[in-house]
């Protein structure tokens, strides 16, 4: 009891810091319009045939945040997503794209190269803060970050139009990964997992799009780099040339069409001022954007401290915040006996609230996604099921819980700067030193 005392002391406290930070948002039941209807068709995707060579895309990583922290008082935002926005220029997407263009970012294509692979999903930790900061993150199309057990998260890093040769560090595949890698139609790396998940992992349809050191895919596609005072279990990296190129032996790299996202550099009408976005998972991870109006940019702090790639020393940042509440399910089953944590089910299908974040507005309506385990892509929808238009970039995912406990927006920028100091990058010329463990 008494445990549960201090705990539940500890969480009272906790809440009511993040209630001083800024403005839950409300995730209540749509006040206008009705739920979109769920039979929007899905069309067969397809290769695309030919490639224009455009320019590449090359983001400003100038960023100088608000000296002071004014929350505003009248900001209380309720769910109410438009029914009838203001008409925009035609969208890139959801279900079609203009020739050499990535669905992922509603960008061109940097190179052929690009546009003839699969995407390619990396499994990354955030757990504990050692492992930061991360190689690679900053090449993704589209990063998920969503709980991997007790408030602890994890990332899904989407790749296609950048490739790397050191990312991770590499870590072990979840529930989750049953549904975002058929969504891709992508590839999927990791390290490990629960037998249960290996199993599952082992049926799937797509078992030939899969790579681990688990499943016996070591060198040169997994490599470990020690550094003195980091576990082993986060010394596993990747390296997507060798992965793309053992795809292509395969005959499973192809260049699939990925559809859902849609993309305009016009934003919607009707977005409300979102400078600072704020999540909380139950208090053992945190992650802050910060907009920024001198480039269009979401930069990202994690704990407090600014979030770097380690590969470029930069700041992680995106065009898009997306956050989702998707229901969360416990599953003891699917974990080894002597383990003290169910493994999680995040169901990410049906249909749920989501907050779409973009030139420092953001925008209320739903996620879709038809069918579990399906290689439907998610849509992003007002309530009239018009698509909600990203910015064209790269993307974050945000997941959350239904209800979204724990996500706080403000008008005002916070001075992080004044909340941790930057975390020095390990950049490092590491030796590989050849594994096979999880």
């Amino acid at each position: 009891m008494k445990k549960l005392s201090l705990f539940l002391l500890i969480a009272v406290v906790g809440l009511l810091g993040l209630m001083a930070a800024g403005t839950p948002l409300a995730a209540g039941p749509i006040t206008t319009g009705t739920p979109p209807s769920t039979n929007t068709p899905t069309a067969s995707p397809s290769a695309t045939a030919t490639f224009t060579p455009t320019v590449t895309y090359t983001p400003s990583m100038t960023f100088t945040p608000s000296a002071t922290f004014t929350p505003s008082a009248t900001f209380t935002p309720s769910f109410t997503p438009s029914n009838t926005p203001t008409a925009t220029p035609t969208p890139i997407g959801p279900l079609s794209y203009p020739e050499g263009i990535n669905p992922l970012t509603g960008l061109p294509y940097p190179d052929e190269a690009s546009m003839r692979r699969r995407p390619l999903i990396v499994k990354v930790s955030n757990y504990p803060p050692i492992v930061r900061p991360q190689s690679g993150l900053s090449y993704a199309d589209n990063v998920w970050e969503y709980e991997a057990e007790g408030g602890v998260t994890r990332f899904a890093a989407v790749f296609r139009s950048q490739s790397v040769d050191h990312v991770g560090s590499v870590r072990s595949g979840r529930l989750i990964d049953l549904e975002l890698a058929p969504m891709y139609q992508a590839l999927f790396a990791y390290s490990g997992s629960s037998d249960p998940i290996r199993q599952m992992l082992l049926s799937v349809p797509w078992r030939w799009q899969i790579f681990s050191p688990h499943l016996g895919d070591n060198e040169p596609m997994f490599a470990r780099f020690p550094v003195e005072g980091l576990p082993f279990e986060h010394t596993l990296f990747a390296n997507l040339d060798e992965i793309w190129a053992k795809a292509d032996e395969r005959n499973v790299n192809t260049g699939m069409v990925v559809r859902g996202l849609a993309f305009n550099e016009v934003p919607p009408s009707g977005g409300q001022t979102a400078n600072q976005i704020y999540i909380d998972w139950w208090g053992e991870t945190d992650a802050t954007w910060q907009y920024n109006t001198a480039d269009g940019y979401y930069y990202r702090w994690n704990s407090g401290v600014p979030h770097l790639d380690a590969l470029n020393g930069e700041q992680l940042h995106a065009r898009n915040v997306v956050v989702l509440g998707v229901p969360h399910a416990d599953r003891p089953d699917l974990f080894e006996p002597e383990s003290k944590t169910a493994s999680l089910e995040i169901q990410l299908w049906g249909q749920g609230y989501a907050y779409v974040f973009r030139d420092g507005q953001y925008y209320q309506g739903w996620w879709r996604r038809d069918g579990q385990g399906s290689e439907n892509g998610i849509q992003l929808i007002f309530g009239d099921n018009s698509p909600i238009v990203l910015h064209p970039g790269n993307t974050w995912f945000e997941v959350v819980r239904e209800g979204m406990p724990g996500v706080f927006v403000d008008q005002a920028l916070g001075d992080m700067q004044a909340t941790g100091t930057v975390a020095a990058p390990r950049l490092w010329t590491p030796t590989p030193e050849p594994t096979t463990g999880s």
